[in-house]
């Protein structure tokens, strides 16, 4: 049993496929107005640095952080497969995002996720995010949260 993470283009057939899960998933959970996901297209458009994790060559899972600058990378459609959740995937992929920012110079990063997302919340926390305001664009809402890490 062994995974791997690996720099993807967020239109391959298995990223389109992870991110459709994602969005279905959030959808079930939060109107359109508090989804603040990016779609393939602005994915690509912002030259957000896409991965995928794959369990045994399958695709379990990805994860992409946006740079804005030098001052904070965001972040962005980080999901791990439900049958592969419990295996210390996502914290994998949330190290490979942070070890990207480091590597561009970026020693802070930045996050929204929704109220209803306790693994994904435990997560950040368990890593040495801190709850946050809203940042860059982002506006105040009942049902995201914002978190922020400074890198050392």
């Amino acid at each position: 049993m062994s995974a791997t993470i690996a720099a993807e283009r967020p239109d391959h057939p298995e990223a389109t496929a992870l991110i459709e899960e994602l969005e279905a998933h959030l959808a079930s959970l939060y109107p359109s107005e508090s989804r603040h996901g990016y779609s393939v297209e602005k994915l690509l458009e912002t030259r957000v640095a896409f991965f995928l994790i794959r369990f045994d060559g399958r695709p379990a899972g990805c994860g992409g952080i946006q740079l804005f600058g030098m001052e904070y990378g965001e972040i962005k459609r980080m999901y791990v497969r439900p049958e592969f959740q419990g295996l210390g995937l996502a914290r994998m992929m949330l190290d490979r995002l942070e070890t990207h920012a480091r590597d561009n110079g970026v020693r802070v990063l930045r996050l929204e996720t929704g109220i209803h997302q306790d693994a994904a919340i435990r997560l950040y926390e368990s890593g040495g995010f801190q709850s946050i305001h809203p940042f860059g664009s982002y506006r105040e809402d009942p049902l995201s949260l914002f978190f922020e890490k400074h890198l050392v």
